[in-house]
């Protein structure tokens, strides 16, 4: 018995001591990992556009603002010919991450991230090819944008709302550059784009006289087939104010870029990205004043397909179990609050009051300054209205920064802000000239 007890007590010190060791070696892996996790880098490749066009610029802002707040993320920004292929490399994970058009079909790999910005319909037309709707396309020359792009892939539905066929013109696909030379050269008698308002290559486009652009309507009847158009209008002076171009608000159609990820992604990387987009606005708005034009979470959150594991973390992460375990506290914080419900709506009232008062000061500002620039005598002039311009655009963003005015204003601000910026170039190109020598002879 004796024997056996010494036996029982052996095996159970040499039990004891495996647990110890199995414990301490699981404790160890924890802290190796925990330490690996705080220390690893990621480096995520964004797949945008070309070169020259606004998701080339929106993914640059982003990955810039993201390496100065999260810098254990780098974003690589990877040139793409369009939405098509960069949904088909998000669902391949031969990308991360993806700007994409909300018409894109979804890949079954693919996750939401954020909606970004409204993109709209740009019909470029020669003047002197009769062009004045879709219909009259018939028989004529249409620059489109590459295979794959989301501009080229819309137009065609958009062109059989219309009653055209593809054998009633000639569709040229090409590279942007391409395009706006081809209807420079009149090798072709229109354009058709879709990008976001203000763009500087198609502002220099319709800065000659001889170029259009052609109203698109019958959304009512385009988004029975279409449901992801939205209406909206190209306000009057867009592109350029003296002029103005266009000359009236012109109908057209839009749709809506995405952000999308790979559910592979790291949730960090994704919910760290989401939060650069939401909470580091003023950084992104100095580096492109697209990304003013953001939405609010609230609407990213019910895109038609799933959220991405790290994005959704960041627009849940007020937990709600939160207002569960302090029930009664906030029922009496909220009885309470009903008393005061009357002065807080008028601050309130006083507040979008002043906001607006503040933002139509600063529009004023910009017109007095379009004024000038027409007038402008000289490049030192004109030199001058464009530093004043810069601090007009500092100053708004600081006051969008602190809420001293409200994203709604600051979006209204960008259209004379760009019709100013637009009307600096045109007058530079007048000075030019006028400083040109007149050939003897």
């Amino acid at each position: 018995m004796a024997g056996d007890s010494g036996m029982v007590g052996k095996w159970g010190r040499w039990i004891l001591g495996l647990i110890v060791v199995v414990s301490v070696g699981g404790a160890i892996s924890s802290i190796t990992k925990l330490i690996h996790d705080q220390n690893r880098t990621y480096t995520v490749r964004l797949a945008t556009g070309s070169p020259t066009g606004e998701y080339y610029a929106f993914g640059q802002a982003i990955a810039q603002v993201t390496q100065t707040n999260e810098p254990k993320i780098r974003v690589e920004v990877v040139e793409s010919p369009g939405s098509t292929k960069n949904m088909e490399d998000v669902h391949a994970h031969a990308v991360d991450l993806a700007l994409v058009q909300n018409d894109t079909p979804v890949q079954p790999n693919v996750r939401a991230v954020a909606q970004l910005y409204p993109e709209m319909f740009h019909l470029i037309a020669n003047k002197d090819a009769n062009i004045t709707t879709l219909s009259d396309l018939k028989g004529k020359r249409i620059a489109l944008m590459p295979k794959g792009s989301g501009s080229y892939n819309l137009f065609w539905p958009l062109s059989q709302h219309y009653g055209l066929t593809q054998t009633d013109f000639q569709a040229r696909p090409m590279d942007v550059d391409e395009a706006h030379i081809a209807l420079k050269n009149s090798n072709v008698d229109a354009l058709f784009r879709i990008i976001g308002l203000g763009n500087n290559s198609v502002a220099e486009l319709l800065a000659n006289e001889q170029f259009q652009l052609v109203p698109i309507d019958q959304i009512g009847a385009l988004q029975l087939t279409q449901p992801y158009l939205a209406p909206t209008i190209i306000p009057k002076g867009s592109y350029d104010g003296g002029s103005p171009i266009p000359p009236e608000d012109l109908p057209v159609v839009s749709v809506s870029a995405l952000l999308i990820a790979n559910t592979d992604v790291h949730p960090d990387v994704v919910k760290a990205i989401t939060r650069i987009l939401y909470e580091r606005r003023s950084e992104l708005i100095r580096l492109n004043p697209r990304t003013a034009n953001i939405p609010s979470p609230d609407i990213s959150q019910n895109l038609g397909f799933p959220l991405h594991e790290g994005a959704r973390a960041y627009y849940t992460q007020d937990n709600p179990g939160f207002l569960v375990t302090y029930a009664e506290s906030i029922g009496l914080l909220l009885s309470i609050s009903i008393l005061l419900c009357s002065s807080l709506w008028q601050g309130r009232q006083w507040l979008i009051s002043n906001q607006k008062d503040r933002a139509d000061r600063y529009n004023l500002e910009i017109l007095n300054l379009i004024e000038k620039i027409e007038q402008a005598k000289d490049f030192e002039e004109l030199q001058n209205l464009r530093q004043q311009l810069l601090e007009i655009l500092r100053k708004v963003v600081v006051d969008l920064d602190i809420d001293r005015i409200s994203p709604e204003s600051f979006q209204s601000f960008t259209f004379p802000w760009e019709v100013a910026n637009t009307a600096i170039r045109h007058q530079e190109i007048i000075l030019r000239s006028r400083t040109i020598p007149t050939p003897k002879g």
